[in-house]
């Protein structure tokens, strides 16, 4: 387990702002998702659901803006669409899955996650990206708040990953077996604390640290807006402030029931036309205009009304 400590300012980031930030640009992804889970007793790790959504899916959301995603595991379904690798022999540890998931791979950047991270965002993979881009490394990974090393939580420069799995092989005849540190251990590499994205569930009490946070005043109904947008296959940011103040208005200035079927509308609105966070915007303006209207209406008896 990775210790887990709350974080000091409420909410969460699932930022999606990783298009033009330096770095970000034409990157893979390799999940390592093919663990033996043996302090959860065997259980299928990937599959167990924090706030309604497997482990590996939510992991897959944060690096949802990788050219190429290789999940290194038996396949299996998931809310976004991967490559599928596996080492040989299935279950030789994590130097031997990366190998096999490196080989579908072509990006000069590559994230190296692990499955079992249930606080990891996008904007997490941003800033690994971003510090490799500006530094002369060969890798940026997190730590925890004990100062561990997280090698499956960060971004490395493929052809550093390569010549490091090459010299092992060469040494060692496979890497079946080898710990991801021999490999790591001789990389020049940058560090970025992060004590909630570094937390990794190994036991089901991490498991059930990580369903209460969740439901924690502050994080809920982002978390919620995001399961759902997984759930539907919606990849589109919106302004969630936006949305609420509409359906207060529509609660308050025409009848409660106005709200979800007032929202319900804006987001049909936006869909037929074709649009993004603006369309959302836009329509959703224009429905809280008509809410005030309306309200005011109500409220106003003289000949001046309406």
């Amino acid at each position: 387990m990775t210790a887990f400590e709350p974080p000091s300012a409420s909410g969460s980031s699932d930022a999606s702002g990783s298009s033009g930030a330096p770095g970000t640009d034409g990157h893979d992804a390799v999940v390592l998702a093919g663990g033996a889970a043996r302090r959860l007793g065997g259980a299928d790790k990937p599959g167990v659901r924090v706030g309604g959504r497997a482990l590996l899916d939510r992991v897959l959301a944060a690096c949802s803006g990788a050219a190429v995603t290789v999940v290194v595991a038996e396949p299996r379904p998931t809310a976004r669409p991967v490559e599928w690798a596996r080492e040989d022999p299935p279950g030789g540890g994590p130097l031997a899955a990366l190998d096999a998931g490196l080989r579908h791979t072509t990006a000069e950047y590559v994230v190296v996650l692990s499955a079992d991270l249930p606080f990891l965002d996008r904007e997490t993979v941003r800033k690994l990206l971003t510090a490799l881009h500006e530094s002369d490394g060969e890798g940026v990974l997190l730590t925890d708040p004990g100062g561990r090393d997280q090698p499956l939580v960060a971004a490395y420069r493929r052809s550093a990953l390569r010549r490091g799995l090459t010299a092992l092989r060469a040494e060692h005849g496979e890497l079946t077996g080898l710990p991801l540190r021999r490999l790591t251990g001789a990389l020049e590499l940058t560090r970025i604390t992060d004590p909630v994205a570094s937390f990794d569930c190994d036991t089901w009490d991490d498991i059930a640290a990580a369903r209460a946070r969740i439901r924690e005043h502050g994080h809920v109904l982002d978390e919620w807006i995001t399961a759902v947008k997984d759930e539907l296959g919606i990849d589109l940011d919106v302004d969630t402030d936006v949305l609420l103040d509409l359906a207060r208005d529509a609660a308050h200035g025409v009848a409660r029931p106005a709200a979800p079927l007032t929202t319900f509308l804006v987001g049909y609105a936006a869909g037929r036309a074709e649009g993004g966070p603006e369309a959302v915007a836009e329509a959703a303006r224009k429905a809280a205009a008509l809410a005030l209207r309306w309200a005011a209406e109500a409220e106003s008896t003289g000949p001046d009304a309406g």
